[in-house]
């Protein structure tokens, strides 16, 4: 029998571990699901598997490989939410899909690539997402291989099913009355914010967001938003795209440095309190008290709840809006958690802004796009969405782990910051290194980061972002091996 071909009866795959020759060997230490999910979606892609075949039952492979049946069932599982095998009961796990075809990118320039040869621009991200490499460490980037597709189409059709032919007008600029009600049960639960889904206006992203609360402060007289440095350096963008003066307060080991914002005269502040993004720390609970008694005498909080979702030792602390409605604009969004593509968040002000942020979201674009915001409802509503955040926090404590072990394996002497959660790594380095340099070494070799300076207003020490989510285990490793290689270059 020829084992590289798959023998199929009515359907059903008749092999185990054979019909793929696979080698349990072949997988990284703790990464074992990952390779086995990407072997089966290769073997899929390529017709060796093909669409309506079984794969063995879990039992079956995980006795063939030698390996733990959790290991099975967690790539099936992979494949499942990809769209590409559907769990039928008794009739097994089913091929439905193949997967859409790999582009292979030609290989990163060895000239300095333009993205890092001056100050980062607007146009800077657009650049780094569009240099070609062939891996990528950009933090906030979720793992969008997980979307869960399956979820999402069988979400779709229900709401199709029983969607009025009225539903496909023109409707309210502040979002379905669906979304606003599941944003709002979502929020009560997980981020313990108590609020009438009439208070929910929807947005596209936390990008909008921001544009809408610019124009509404400029309207009551607000043209300085203190922000948190280091900080990300796209919302610091956005704000003085929106006329907004944006000076530095200090970050430090508990978070923003709520004596320094009090002493900048600042009426208002915009930090990331839950995960602070790049730093990775959570503002303590001092400083928040502190923080909320400064709101209390006038000053106003926005507070972008960054991927707040994904904590890993322990519940997330709850989002400061919850404390202070009157003082504290609220912002979050899908982006960490599902994909950025779908540009879907949400907003809260307090009562007396609301009426000009609705204005400013209608004339803006008469509201998002109905279709998306039902479907995510109908997630929400169903239980999937929180089904698929718990999977995700698992993948993800595995990944954080793999980068931390490399990290120390490949940079000796660099220090990891931040708390048991998010998306991405702040490493700093020792010696004497330019952070921006290393990057565009690193990119060369084919691997994409963000310098730690890029985000900073104020002198900080050579340091680099680094985003784990999206990356198996394996490739993490290989990354980091890789920037290791080009800061060898630079020293």
């Amino acid at each position: 029998m020829d084992r590289a071909k798959p023998s199929t009866v009515e359907g059903s795959i008749t092999s185990g571990a054979d019909f793929l020759q696979l080698d349990v060997g072949e997988a990284p230490p703790g990464g074992r699901a990952d390779w086995l999910a990407a072997r089966l979606r290769a073997a899929i892609a390529d017709g060796r598997v093909p669409v309506g075949a079984r794969l063995p039952a879990s039992r079956v492979l995980a006795a063939e490989l030698g390996v733990s049946r959790g290991v099975v069932t967690e790539a099936y599982q992979r494949l499942t939410e990809d769209g590409h095998v559907v769990g039928r009961g008794r009739a097994g796990t089913v091929v439905v899909a193949t997967p859409a075809a790999v582009v292979t990118r030609a290989p990163a320039p060895r000239r300095p690539p333009e993205v890092f040869a001056t100050r980062p621009d607007t146009t800077v991200f657009d650049a780094l997402r569009n240099a070609p490499a062939e891996l990528d460490l950009t933090p906030g980037v979720p793992d969008l291989a997980a979307f869960p597709r399956a979820a999402w189409l069988r979400a779709e059709r229900a709401v199709l099913h029983r969607l009025a032919p009225a539903a496909f007008g023109y409707g309210d600029p502040t979002g379905t009355p669906a979304l606003r009600l599941a944003v709002a049960t979502w929020l009560a639960r997980n981020r313990g914010i108590r609020v009438d889904p009439a208070e929910v206006v929807v947005v596209a992203g936390v990008s909008q967001a921001l544009g809408l609360l610019a124009q509404v402060l400029h309207t009551h007289g607000v043209h300085t938003v203190a922000v948190e440095d280091p900080g990300s350096l796209g919302v610091r963008q956005h704000l003085n795209n929106w006329r907004l003066d944006t000076p530095p307060v200090p970050v430090d080991a508990n978070g923003l440095r709520v004596d320094r914002l009090e002493s900048s005269g600042a009426p208002a502040v915009m930090l990331t309190p839950a995960h602070q993004f790049p730093t990775g720390v959570v503002l303590d609970g001092d400083r928040r008290r502190r923080l909320l008694r400064w709101a209390r005498r006038g000053g106003l909080v926005i507070e972008d709840d960054y991927d707040a979702e994904h904590r890993y030792d322990r519940p997330p602390v709850p989002a400061l809006r919850g404390m202070l409605p009157d003082g504290v604009c609220y912002t979050g969004s899908v982006s960490k958690l599902l994909a950025p593509a779908l540009r879907i968040g949400w907003v809260l002000v307090p009562a007396r802004w609301h009426a000009d942020l609705v204005a400013a979201k209608r004339m803006a674009d008469l509201g998002n796009a109905a279709l998306p915001q039902l479907v995510l409802a109908e997630l929400m509503d169903s239980g999937a969405l929180e089904r698929h955040l718990r999977l995700l926090r698992r993948r993800h404590v595995r990944r954080r782990d793999a980068m931390i072990r490399a990290v120390r394996e490949h940079l000796p002497g660099a220090v990891v910051h931040g708390a048991a959660a998010g998306l991405h790594l702040l490493v700093t380095l020792p010696g004497e290194v330019d952070d921006t340099a290393l990057a565009a070494a690193t990119l060369r070799q084919g691997v994409k980061v963000q310098p730690l300076s890029w985000h900073a207003q104020r002198p900080q020490p050579p340091g680099l972002v680094l985003g784990y989510a999206a990356n198996p285990p394996s490739d993490i490793d290989r990354a980091l091996t890789t920037l290791a290689q080009a800061l060898h270059t630079l020293r």
